[in-house]
């Protein structure tokens, strides 16, 4: 299997495991998870201490951070786990992740025309509308056809 293949397979199975996510409207509490979860359960925090071998005065400092994203993945799964919860880590793509790829390849080939129609445009000869969508879809195509990491040169 070829490595375009390979990555065009994981990005289905990846979209298939978190697409799901994309479509949650899964938003931190005002608070944090600590303390919304804390709250929920009627734990206080010299109990949440406790159970996570710290002095009551570190539960606030660790609460805030976590609301302000400060807190570290290490801190928030002892957390987690002391509350009886499981933390769940993940990048959730904003859209499915062939249609990054193709943005991304349609962004360089927009690039790539613009350079070209400068040219044409300082010889006289410029393109028409049609004429550069279908150009633009040719060349997205092409680039698509190379090899996926060349995507994300920068150039």
């Amino acid at each position: 299997m070829s490595n375009a293949k390979r990555a065009g397979l994981a990005r289905k199975n990846l979209d298939k495991r978190l697409g799901f996510l994309r479509d949650t409207n899964l938003t931190r509490p005002p608070g944090g998870w600590i303390r919304a979860i804390r709250d929920a359960l009627g734990m206080s925090s010299r109990q949440l201490a406790s159970r996570l071998g710290f002095s009551q005065s570190r539960i606030t400092p660790l609460e805030r951070a976590e609301a302000h994203g400060g807190a570290t993945l290490k801190t928030l799964r002892e957390a987690a786990e002391a509350l009886d919860c499981t933390l769940v880590y993940a990048f959730v793509p904003n859209k499915p992740l062939d249609q990054i790829v193709e943005d991304r390849a349609r962004s360089k080939a927009h690039d790539q025309i613009g350079t070209i129609s400068h040219g044409m445009l300082l010889e006289n000869q410029s393109m028409t509308k049609a004429q550069m969508n279908e150009e633009l879809e040719r060349m997205t195509r092409d680039i698509l056809a190379e090899p996926i990491s060349h995507l994300w040169d920068d150039e």
